[in-house]
């Protein structure tokens, strides 16, 4: 009867099956574009509603209210991602769901105080299910070498989905607004629907909380933490501080603009480079390296204070950021086998956007010249670095990718 069946899977199909990632990168592409419909449609009445000009204090509350989600996913979110029956799976199917249903919210209430609270609940489900999607990628991935690799293919997923719904969405937001919602709702729902395919799952099977506090404290997670949270800070400071430094300037806007298009390809390029670097150093170079990347660009910017050497280094800072979310993700996917992973990135997400938050605030509170902001990158950077490498990120002779101290366990769950 085995022989049978396969037998007649080959014949009907004729292509091979397909395998855990690929269906998580059907799922994730799905929710990319649903996440793009979401911000197009919603750019009117959340975004391009609110003047360059805005107040300082204003900027202030939404780096407060960038803060809340991740106040509600550390605690709560994260152990329900781990422990829900079902596993990671029905995760990622009820996030699915339950946006599209917040679309359908959103579609009706978009002259209404209500949206603000439906655009809260979207940022938690969307924060969930990224919380999810990090934790599901070593289930469906056999090789750890490979992790750099995969978590490389879901942003390059992203960031191509990104690109090539926007313009659709873009027209019928031109249409109504409506109409770019129910594009959302779909592309969520199928994204459920896909959901419900991957692999039964739960990353926790029991109490580890020995085993794992022991692992998040081991020197290449701890370094490789420091290396993340110097990223994001970094991120966050270029964002604003280009951001006021180029209202003062001729066309500021419309150079603003082209920071953000420019950042939003260097980060898709760096998740295509990602695993050709993976192949020619270990993670632990890939965040060392994204450091002093980002510390060279910064002194060039410093030294040439003009607006080019800015766009340039808000896109170096950002593409630094990608390699090195890669090589995090993939450090905390291999030393950390008996954490629970949901709790984990958690964690780790709500430490990267505290970081990202206040390296915001200092340039929304002083607002330094361009070459000043571009000498504190110089200065944050390598300081990040030093900091990296005393934690015992890199270790001079070591093989195996593994810092000091770091032995190999199978990985449970």
């Amino acid at each position: 009867m085995a022989k049978t069946r396969r037998s007649r899977d080959v014949v009907g199909t004729g292509l091979p099956p397909t395998t855990p990632f690929q269906r998580l990168s059907r799922v994730h592409s799905l929710m990319t574009a649903g996440d793009t419909a979401m911000a197009v449609a919603l750019a009117d009445s959340l975004f391009l509603s609110i003047s360059p000009d805005a107040a300082r204090t204003k900027v202030l509350l939404f780096l407060a209210v960038s803060m809340a989600p991740f106040a509600v996913v550390a605690p709560l979110v994260g152990p329900f991602v781990d422990r829900m029956k079902g596993g990671q799976r029905m995760v990622v199917v009820l996030v699915g769901v339950l946006r599209a249903f917040v679309l359908v919210g959103m579609a009706s209430s978009l002259d209404s105080l209500t949206l603000f609270p439906l655009a809260f609940a979207a940022l938690i489900l969307g924060k969930t299910y990224a919380i999810a999607k990090s934790a599901i990628v070593p289930t469906t991935v056999n090789d750890e070498s490979k992790f750099v690799e995969s978590n490389s293919k879901l942003g390059q997923i992203s960031g191509i989905t990104g690109f090539v719904v926007a313009g659709p969405v873009a027209a019928l937001q031109l249409i109504d607004t409506r109409a770019a919602l129910g594009l959302g709702v779909i592309a969520f729902l199928a994204a459920s629907l896909n959901a419900y395919r991957l692999p039964k799952m739960a990353i926790q099977v029991g109490q580890s909380d020995a085993r794992e506090e022991e692992e998040l404290h081991s020197p290449s997670i701890v370094a490789a933490s420091i290396a993340m949270r110097t990223l994001r800070f970094a991120v966050g400071f270029m964002f604003f501080h280009l951001a006021f430094w180029l209202r003062k300037e001729i066309a500021g806007t419309a150079w603003f603009g082209l920071a953000i298009g420019l950042s939003g390809l260097a980060t898709l390029g760096a998740n295509f480079a990602g695993p050709y670097l993976r192949r020619r150093m270990r993670v632990e170079m890939m965040l060392f390296a994204s450091l002093v990347f980002v510390v060279l660009v910064a002194l060039f910017a410093t030294w040439y204070d003009r607006v080019v050497g800015g766009i340039v280094l808000v896109a170096a800072v950002n593409a630094a950021a990608a390699i090195g979310r890669l090589a995090f993700e993939a450090t905390v996917q291999r030393d950390a086998p008996d954490a629970n992973r949901g709790k984990v990135f958690a964690r780790f997400e709500t430490q990267n956007q505290i970081a990202w938050v206040c390296g915001g605030l200092i340039p929304v509170i002083i607002s330094p010249s361009g070459w000043l902001g571009f000498a504190g990158v110089v200065v944050i950077s390598s300081v990040g670095a030093v900091l990296f490498w005393r934690a015992g990120g890199i270790v001079i002779g070591s093989r195996g990718g593994r810092a000091r101290g770091q032995e190999h366990r199978p990985r449970s769950g």
